[in-house]
């Protein structure tokens, strides 16, 4: 059986390819001696992320920074870029969600065995925190694009028997534990990454730091290359997603030096930490030669937080292939040759004839509507209109926005059939989420009869790729400017599904009133003068367009309704995608 050349994607066969090499634990087959040298000797793209989500079954992701993640890999491979991403096991997960009928959310482990799903390498590296050296050991799995690009990714995990129990499990809790468990795991990610590669002889070109918590592998680096600044600051590149001062942590002095001080020289150390302790996201920017945000309103909200930083924006996307659902994907593959490695071909999408639009987009609405009547067993109406929503469930995502005032969405729903459907699950420790949650299902008790609302537990990968291709509007209620990019409208708008977001994130240029979706609220002679006047427009703009613009639309104006449709895949799948992205970051940062 053929394989592929993992650096150039040609068919190779084992029982004669003149070039192989047993590489991770691995036999690797290659079409030339040149592609076995570049695959073993040349440099990486080392992609550093806290969470990585590749498959529902490994729930190593708790939302968007970890799906983004997965898909930058996909990427990655699709577009044969030298890559190797670094996360931790997270052995027990986030957290599996179960709801009770009242939509009290119930904590259990999300609990995965990695054997099942990749195999342990035999090396191992050890750091040093506080007075105990940890021991740490990772797992592989070897992504494969179709194409025949490779990108490997390394699951480090503590969970083993030299170490102290309490080490043991340092990589159990996706974001869980207390503020010292969480610099445990940012050493473990950073510094304990960082010598994983170089104990593999993986050879390192430029160090991607998605998000901060794995920044401390920039004082690895400083203390290999001698404590010059600027050295490393060429081989490292920092994404920041985070869009305000406040949710950027920082760690006490006296824990740091604790915790650190076996491992960094104190007067390095001395450095970085400000008179407030150490916050990662600080030392990220500053050892950073190439930093981004992933919006444009991002990028200007993150130049007003730190003033001294050269800054840029480099707009996230999805994967193509992966967030596009089977009935599209072979609507695209009739019409649109190539669609999945260039997707900027999806502007072509008007040779697509209506029919055939609304035909892919009702198989996909019956998946959903048979899924809904399995778990809740509410029967939803695959001619009606369908409204989805599914975030992290905390209080910025404002989840309950649109049951702010239910008359207002009776009225809306008097003048058409609305259903809503609602997913998403809280951190174990925000009661507030959690609250947001209960009062969604309260909200649905009260509308009982007059508009059909389901709320999906255990919201993941899978039940992503439903909503947002079987609901026929995606719905996002962010407060300002707390969404720094958000992507699963991108995701919707590959299939078809129409928009409804608040100006925010990545919405402010995917927006073209009427055409591409609408925004919430809508343009007007500006801004409002008050948090209560503002507040007062956003819901007459959410129920009025809900009333008077979608609602007439979808039931009396269907071809209307059809364009809009194409114009989201051509105006918005075309560029929000993470091709794209990883061609910028290529050509912009790696480079």
């Amino acid at each position: 059986m053929a394989a592929r050349d993992p650096v150039c994607g040609m068919p190779v066969d084992p029982a004669t390819a003149a070039y192989s090499v047993e590489v991770r634990g691995g036999t690797y087959y290659f079409s030339s001696e040149l592609c076995r040298d570049t695959f073993v000797e040349g440099e990486k793209i080392a992609y550093f992320s806290m969470e990585i989500g590749l498959e529902s079954d490994i729930p190593t992701y708790s939302g968007g920074l970890g799906v983004l993640a997965g898909d930058v890999i996909r990427s990655s491979a699709d577009l044969l870029i030298p890559m190797v991403a670094v996360t931790l096991v997270n052995r027990k997960g986030y957290v599996r969600q179960r709801l009770t009928p009242d939509g009290d959310q119930i904590d259990l482990p999300d609990e995965w065995d990695p054997r099942e799903h990749m195999r342990e390498l035999s090396r191992r590296v050890t750091v040093r925190i506080g007075d105990a050296n940890v021991a740490i050991r990772a797992w592989l799995y070897d992504y494969w694009s179709p194409v025949g690009g490779l990108v490997p990714v390394l699951f480090l995990d503590t969970d083993l028997p030299e170490n102290a129990p309490k080490d043991r499990g340092i990589t159990d809790h996706l974001y869980g534990g207390d503020q010292e468990y969480r610099l445990k795991q940012a050493i473990v990610l950073g510094i304990g990454g960082a010598r994983m590669l170089a104990a593999l002889g993986i050879r390192v070109g430029k160090y991607h730091i998605n998000e901060s918590h794995s920044s401390l592998l920039t004082l690895e680096l400083l203390k290999r290359r001698g404590m010059d600044e600027e050295k490393v600051q060429t081989h490292c590149i920092f994404t920041t997603h985070t869009p305000v001062a406040v949710a950027f942590e920082t760690f006490p002095r006296d824990m740091v030096v604790r915790l650190l001080a076996g491992e960094i020289p104190p007067t390095l150390l001395g450095e970085y930490i400000g008179e407030e302790g150490l916050a990662l996201a600080t030392l990220a920017f500053r050892l950073s030669r190439y930093v981004n945000g992933v919006t444009t309103a991002h990028m200007n909200f993150s130049r007003r937080l730190f003033p001294g930083f050269h800054i840029r924006a480099v707009t996230n996307g999805v994967h193509p292939h992966t967030w596009t659902s089977g009935p599209f994907r072979d609507l695209y593959d009739r019409y649109i040759a190539g669609w999945a490695q260039e997707p900027e071909l999806l502007v072509r999408v008007d040779e697509i004839p209506h029919e055939d639009i609304r035909h892919a987009h009702q198989q996909e609405k019956q998946v959903l509507v048979d899924y809904v009547r399995e778990k809740n067993g509410v029967a939803l109406d695959l001619r009606a209109l369908t409204i989805g929503f599914a975030r992290r469930a905390t209080a910025y995502k404002r989840a309950t926005l649109i049951f702010s005032d239910l008359e207002k969405l009776r009225e809306a729903g008097r003048r058409g059939a609305i259903q809503l459907v609602f997913s998403g699950k809280a951190h174990p420790a925000d009661a507030v989420g959690k609250q947001e949650i209960r009062e969604v299902h309260n909200a649905m008790r009260d509308l009982e009869g007059e508009v059909t609302a389901v709320y999906l537990e255990n919201y993941t990968m899978d039940l992503a790729s439903l909503m947002t291709a079987g609901v026929d509007v995606w719905l996002n209620t962010p407060l300002p400017p707390y969404e720094a990019s958000g992507t699963s409208g991108m995701k919707a708008a590959l299939n078809g599904v129409v928009n409804f977001s608040v100006l925010d994130g990545w919405w402010i240029e995917g927006w073209l009133e009427g055409t591409t979706g609408w925004a919430d609220p809508g343009p007007g002679p500006g801004a409002p003068a008050s948090e209560a006047e503002r507040r007062a427009r956003e819901l007459q703009d959410l129920y009025s367009k809900l009333e008077y613009l979608i609602i007439p639309t979808y039931y009396h104006r269907r071809d209307e309704w059809t364009t809009i449709m194409r114009s989201s895949i051509a105006k918005i799948a075309y560029y929000f995608n993470t091709h794209r992205m990883m061609r910028r970051y290529a050509t912009e940062a790696y480079l």
